[in-house]
């Protein structure tokens, strides 16, 4: 019961990653608010374990500022918030990334950060106490081919990772991020470019332990980076890619 009556907000948790780190959260005794924009899946996963949910769009300041006066009128405090919503465009050559394309990454990936640090850091600062864990990709730190903006927005959050911690130290506000190598989501078929087994192969030929991370994996490196037992972490990018990166 490491995360017991810790109130925390995750984000794109209907399914993935975002699952995998609500169910560990759960069994680890955290109160949840489950925020994704598949409304039935996220009600489906809220109800199975037993959480509250809210149906926003991350992307949008306007769902943020909903979400964030939902949290004020239901809880007293935020203690976790878990920026876990992500997308990625197919592998493609960056001239053939149209600007829309572009525009959904990093409104998704980055700004969403930017939302979360707007909105939610002014209280924790006021509380002197908070975490958030930010979830990076080893993409930012080993750049895929073809993967070019998502490449770059992972990247853009590592070193917002570390900008925040550095600037929220002072605060007791702890910010750290996670960077999976592709795992079983319902991304790994975008970032494959495909789903055979040739190209199963291939991606699985470049991660040293051989084979994808799993929610599980997210579930148990972010349970420990949002608890008691990680209190002298901050700014800390933590691979969980089976050696990708080294």
């Amino acid at each position: 019961m490491r995360l017991k009556n810790k109130i925390a907000i995750i984000t794109g948790s209907a399914s993935g990653f975002g699952a995998g780190i609500a169910k560990k959260f759960t069994s680890e005794g955290a109160i949840l608010i489950m925020v994704d924009l598949n409304v039935k899946l996220l009600k489906k996963v809220a109800r199975n374990l037993n959480q509250d949910y809210f149906i926003a769009d991350v992307s949008k300041a306007s769902n943020f500022r909903s979400l964030l006066n939902y949290v004020n009128k239901k809880y007293s405090k935020i203690d976790i918030i878990v920026n876990n919503a992500g997308i990625t465009h197919k592998p493609k050559p960056m001239e053939d990334v149209t600007e829309k394309e572009f525009d959904t990454v990093f409104s998704v990936n980055a700004k969403s950060v930017y939302y979360c640090g707007k909105y939610f850091v002014p209280a924790m600062k006021k509380r002197k106490k908070g975490i958030i864990l930010n979830v990076a990709s080893t993409a930012g730190l080993s750049p895929r081919p073809k993967l070019n903006w998502y490449n770059a927005s992972k990247g853009w959050m590592i070193t917002a990772t570390k900008a925040m911690a550095i600037e929220l130290a002072p605060y007791n506000v702890r910010v750290n991020a996670l960077a999976p190598v592709a795992g079983m989501t319902p991304l790994l078929k975008s970032f494959m470019g495909g789903n055979t087994l040739k190209k199963k192969k291939a991606f699985l030929s470049t991660i040293p332990i051989g084979r994808f991370s799993t929610p599980e994996d997210m579930g148990n490196a972010a349970c420990y980076l949002c608890s008691d037992e990680a209190s002298m972490i901050t700014g800390a990018i933590l691979e969980v890619d089976g050696g990708r990166c080294i």
